[in-house]
């Protein structure tokens, strides 16, 4: 969540609200397919107090997907069980890509903050140390002499 209290009446795309019958009949499926893609983990609906399944707008999406693989791609259940799991992780590393990615802006600009106020605290009486180059000649200084 993004740290704000939810409107417990505020529908969303993981809301469960939708039974079994409507939900099979959103995702064009028989409520006997639902229940064992349920039971094979492909699509996990929430539950009620009385066990009875509560699907969302976002399981009868996957719902879709699921038909659109086996049915016109051909892929096994095991497989887009396989495929899902893949996706689920692809989601939650590029997440922590996102937060790592934050987390790194964050400290450069720390990190710049930090080196502007340095900067800022240098003394500027002195100067900048520049190296000379070292040569053979040899320099003699006299003392002029007062004039009589």
């Amino acid at each position: 969540m993004d740290g704000r209290r939810r409107n417990p009446y505020e529908l969303t795309d993981e809301s469960p609200v939708y039974v079994i019958s409507i939900a099979a009949q959103l995702s064009g499926l028989h409520p006997q397919t639902l229940r064992q893609y349920d039971r094979l983990g492909l699509v996990s609906p929430d539950r009620t107090a009385g066990r009875g399944r509560r699907y969302s707008a976002r399981d009868i999406e996957l719902l879709r997907t699921v038909q659109q693989l086996s049915q016109d791609e051909g892929i096994n259940l095991a497989g887009i069980k396989r495929i899902i799991e893949l996706e689920h992780q692809v989601a939650a590393l590029q997440q922590r890509v996102a937060e790592l990615s934050a987390a790194v802006d964050g400290a450069a600009q720390a990190m710049q903050q930090r080196e502007a106020q340095v900067h800022a605290s240098y003394r500027r009486d002195l100067v900048p140390y520049q190296d000379v180059q070292q040569t053979s000649a040899l320099v003699v200084w006299r003392p002029k002499r007062p004039k009589d």
